[in-house]
């Protein structure tokens, strides 16, 4: 879970942010006429080894509902919408290819929760939990139901606390989850060890109700399914211009898609698009996994069981496990996050530029577990998250016609949420959205950063002075 800083920097950025919101410029609507893609491939990539981009948009068309990103919350909306609108045209436009994205490039961990809890009373704590496990279930429904071919594991996760006090803390938490119908379980150190043997840990929350999957793996297996469904889907498609009104008209490089009403599911991509530019910035998330464990490996190791684990450190590190014996690494340092000035969805050079940060991945990943100094690292990656201010996903409908539908802005939690978002928007669509509201993301004001140089100065302040990462 995350909690806002009540950091110099962050009450720096919010102070900047409102002498300078209304100096903000208007959205141009307009993709940069250089577009950027990644190039590095993820483990979760590498096992879509048959999968092949579907042809662009070549001819001008018209849609009922265009949506824009194939990842997970476009192919979700797509499957939701199209299940419920059987006879409404759907279009997903996809600018390079399905799971390109955080999709495609994240560590893998299917959470409960949000980024952040703070301020939560026990009966939306209650509400949020509830959410994020039906939004589970129904990830696992969805595999089972079209019998699709996804790595996955749901045998839970811990939250693991370096720190005695923190534990003791955690474990009143567990103690009050409890109360509330909420099955976490605290593990001390001793109880620890049998499972997951972490040096320097003192305990941690055990949620019987998460897991690891690999979300390339889903999104590419729902294409066909969608296909079926009636969506059409244009991949190597990328939106280079939008122009609103009750008719939305999409440019793209080949031709135009006329449609009356649009989802933007490009996350850390959206302020391409020219919206909420001063809502979010892009965050780059380094993340490395092993070569497959064997299970001897793997009891050497210390890793005996659940799906993976997160640690209560502002460097937040994650770990998870896969079914096939990769052990998944992320975060754990400030190199292994990267702002890049101007909001820059790539990060260049990144077999060069981000080796410092791969360097400092595996001495914190050593810490933890000391025997994998030994282990080959064959895969390397970096994606593209989408971060807010206060860290609160960003859902809902916007425009004067109120057909520009979005859902934004996980904070490192999009694995469930983005996956849930094609639910909520379905929802939203069709005014029946009474599950939704007063949850802290939906409809909901958010706190303008602000513009660069003051955007790239405020990142700067609060890792390099605080000593602080993004708690994601």
């Amino acid at each position: 879970m995350v909690t806002p800083s009540s950091s110099l920097s962050t009450r720096f950025l919010v102070g900047a942010s409102r002498l300078t919101a209304r100096m903000a410029p208007v959205a141009a609507r307009i993709f940069p006429e250089r577009m950027e893609f990644d190039e590095n491939r993820s483990l979760w990539a590498s096992q879509t080894p048959d999968y092949h981009p579907g042809p662009p948009l070549r001819d001008s068309i018209t849609a009922d509902l265009a949506i824009i990103g194939g990842g997970f919350t476009g192919v979700s909306t797509a499957y939701h919408f199209s299940r419920r609108y059987p006879n409404k045209r759907v279009v997903l436009l996809e600018a390079r290819t399905l799971a390109n994205g955080a999709s495609g490039r994240n560590g893998g961990l299917m959470l409960n929760w949000l980024s952040s809890m703070a301020g939560c009373d026990p009966e939306m704590t209650r509400r949020i939990y509830r959410m994020t496990s039906a939004g589970i279930r129904m990830i696992l429904e969805i595999i089972q139901r079209h019998q699709l071919t996804v790595s996955h594991r749901c045998d839970g996760t811990l939250t693991v606390y370096t720190d005695s006090q923190r534990a003791e803390a955690a474990h009143a938490e567990a103690e009050l989850h409890q109360q509330l119908g909420i099955p976490s379980q605290f593990l001390d150190a001793e109880a620890l060890k049998a499972r997951l043997w972490l040096r320097g840990v003192y305990g941690g929350i055990f949620d019987p109700d998460t897991g690891q999957i690999n979300g390339a793996q889903l999104v590419r297996a729902l294409r066909p399914v969608l296909l079926e469904q009636g969506v059409e889907i244009y991949e190597q498609t990328p939106v280079i211009k939008i122009r609103e009104g009750a008719e939305i008209i999409l440019s793209t490089p080949a031709a135009e898609v006329r449609a009356r009403a649009i989802v933007l599911a490009t996350n850390g991509y959206t302020g391409q698009l020219g919206y909420f530019q001063d809502a979010l910035f892009p965050l780059h998330s380094h993340v490395l996994a092993t070569a497959p464990l064997t299970p001897e490996q793997q009891a050497q190791l210390g890793w005996r069981q659940y799906a993976g684990f997160g640690d209560d450190l502002d460097r937040i590190a994650y770990s998870s496990l896969t079914p096939e014996g990769h052990l998944v690494f992320g975060g754990g340092s400030n190199q292994s996050y990267d702002y890049r000035f101007g909001n820059r969805t790539v990060h260049p050079g990144m077999r060069d530029t981000a080796s410092p940060a791969f360097r400092k991945m595996r001495q914190t990943l050593r810490g933890y577990l000391p025997e994998s100094d030994s282990l080959t690292v064959p895969y390397r990656w970096t994606g593209t998250l989408a971060i807010t201010l206060n860290r609160n996903a960003l859902m809902g409908v916007r425009g004067d016609h109120r057909n520009i539908f979005y859902a934004i802005g996980y904070c490192g939690h999009g694995v469930t949420l983005a996956n849930i978002a094609g639910q909520i928007l379905t929802d939203c669509y069709s005014g029946d959205d009474e599950n939704w509201r007063g949850l802290p993301f939906y409809q909901t004001h958010y706190l303008p950063i602000p513009p660069e140089p003051f955007r790239w100065l405020g990142y700067q302040m609060y890792t390099r002075l605080t000593g602080r990462s993004p708690r994601v």
